[in-house]
């Protein structure tokens, strides 16, 4: 009885392994994959750590420059970077799925990996909802339903005990600046404008269409944000984020809410992302201390 027991749950097993993938990406197109993928290629740093998230890290043979978490995707082979990769590498890696990044990837390098017959995943995730439900499709594609399934509803879990503590404070009006040269902020439809939000502020630029818009000094002086949050792109708090300090009129300045949040923790699309919304969330807090009592 108790071969039987095991010959059932190996062509249960082997028929999990072998049954048709049917996922739809973040920009409506749906994927067909005979089998669960198990030769993956990730084309920017966020979704490989998202792969490995949803138990699937040992699925990938292949990634871009500054994939760097968890530890073991440094070990896995460079494909380029994800603003110009290498094709003939990526081809040459034989992938049976190829995540693309809708925003930071040239369509029509996407395009060539899609005439060539690979199957393309297109992400894009705006939103922390999006991350979680990215980490369930992750978990189809690669045969890890069930790690993924758990991740994303500790990461949902998550979210809503930091949205029942901050998302009812009084908002506090913020800018976060992403870079120096131009000046780069973030537009509304951006990722870490809903991290903002669930920690009950208000980006003084969320009108903006583009991801990552270019303002000017005035037009930040003219908004005149409570708080001013940097990423930059090192782990430490970049230098040209006291260059605000000259701009005295501008309420961030006047009571020192100048912050500092680790790029790799807040703009990168990832589960992480609540570490660096726990940060921002602290840091708004404090703004919420120094206002003065009235």
């Amino acid at each position: 009885m108790l071969k039987i027991f095991i010959a059932l749950s190996l062509m249960l097993t082997v028929a999990t392994a072998r049954a048709e993938v049917v996922v739809q990406d973040d920009i409506g197109n749906t994927l067909r994959l005979a089998q669960p993928a198990k030769r993956i290629i990730t084309l920017a740093p966020h979704m490989a750590e998202t792969l490995f998230a949803a138990g699937a890290g040992n699925r990938l043979v292949g990634v871009v420059e500054y994939s760097d978490y968890p530890e073991e995707v440094k070990k896995i082979p460079r494909v380029g970077g994800y603003s110009r990769f290498d094709l003939e590498a990526v081809v040459a890696l034989k992938p049976d799925l190829v995540i693309a990044w809708y925003s930071g990837n040239a369509p029509a390098h996407v395009e060539k990996l899609r005439s060539l017959g690979l199957p393309i995943y297109i992400s894009q995730p705006n939103s922390i909802e999006d991350v979680a439900s990215e980490l369930e499709r992750f978990g189809v594609l690669a045969g890890t339903a069930e790690i993924a399934r758990a991740a994303a509803v500790k990461l949902r879990e998550r979210q809503a005990e930091l949205k029942k503590r901050y998302s009812q404070r009084p908002v506090v009006r913020t800018f976060y600046q992403v870079w120096k040269q131009p000046l780069t902020t973030i537009g509304g439809k951006q990722i870490i404008t809903s991290i903002i939000r669930l920690c009950g502020g208000e980006n003084v630029f969320e009108k903006l269409d583009a991801m990552a818009p270019v303002v000017t000094v005035e037009a930040v002086i003219a908004a005149n944000p409570e708080a001013i949050i940097a990423s930059g792109m090192e782990q430490s708090r970049p230098e040209w984020l006291d260059d605000w300090k000259r701009w005295t009129s501008i309420n961030a300045v006047l009571n020192d809410n100048l912050f500092f949040v680790q790029p790799q923790l807040i703009q990168r699309h990832t589960p992480r992302l609540l570490d660096g919304a726990e940060a921002l969330c602290q840091h708004l807090e404090t703004v919420r201390s120094r206002k003065p009592r009235g």
